[in-house]
């Protein structure tokens, strides 16, 4: 307050001199706002005026610096969130990538598998027809060798019957009794 009064004493004396009639007197209009201006000045410091506005711009200032800070502090929690999920996503793609790879790597193994299957049940299938074909040789040989024993028979039937007389039929049925009770015997 004692630098501020005379350096205005100062800078209010130049004008005072351009002003007609004394500077000290009420009639002059420089000198009466000076007088209002240093007693608003004096109200405001005697009031703490300067202070109280201190005190409110260091008030704002301690908020904005929290506000600051709390800004720093999301941003940089908002970095490493950004970070984690770039992780998660390169994790997610190596994920992908390893299943994909053991799906081709399945597929490849049941394909394989489905070709020796397929392999083996056509192999089975190409044995059972070739025992059916086997069978069905045999039964067919059997089948002709009984037709030619029947004809044979038949025919031997018909010949010996034709040879045989009578006495000659008679004869061999007491050589074939003759010949079982021998036999039996």
């Amino acid at each position: 307050m004692r630098i501020i009064l005379p350096a205005l004493m100062v800078a209010a004396a130049a004008p005072a001199h351009a002003a007609s009639g004394p500077f000290f007197s009420l009639q002059n209009t420089n000198f009466t706002v000076l007088i209002a201006f240093l007693i608003f000045v004096g109200i405001l410091i005697y009031f703490k005026v300067p202070g109280m506005l201190t005190g409110l711009l260091d008030k704002r200032a301690v908020r904005i610096q929290e506000e600051l800070e709390t800004a720093r502090k999301l941003r940089d929690e908002a970095k490493a969130l950004l970070a984690s999920y770039d992780r998660k996503l390169k994790e997610a793609k190596e994920q992908v990538e390893r299943i994909v790879a053991n799906a081709q790597s399945d597929a490849a193994n049941a394909a394989a598998a489905a070709k020796a299957d397929l392999a083996s049940s056509i192999a089975r299938k190409i044995q059972a027809a070739e025992e059916q074909i086997a069978a069905a040789e045999t039964s067919a040989v059997r089948e002709v060798r009984e037709r030619a024993i029947a004809v044979a028979i038949a025919a031997a039937g018909d010949v010996l019957g034709k040879q045989m007389t009578g006495e000659s039929a008679g004869a061999l049925i007491d050589s074939s009794i003759t010949e079982v009770g021998q036999r039996l015997n």
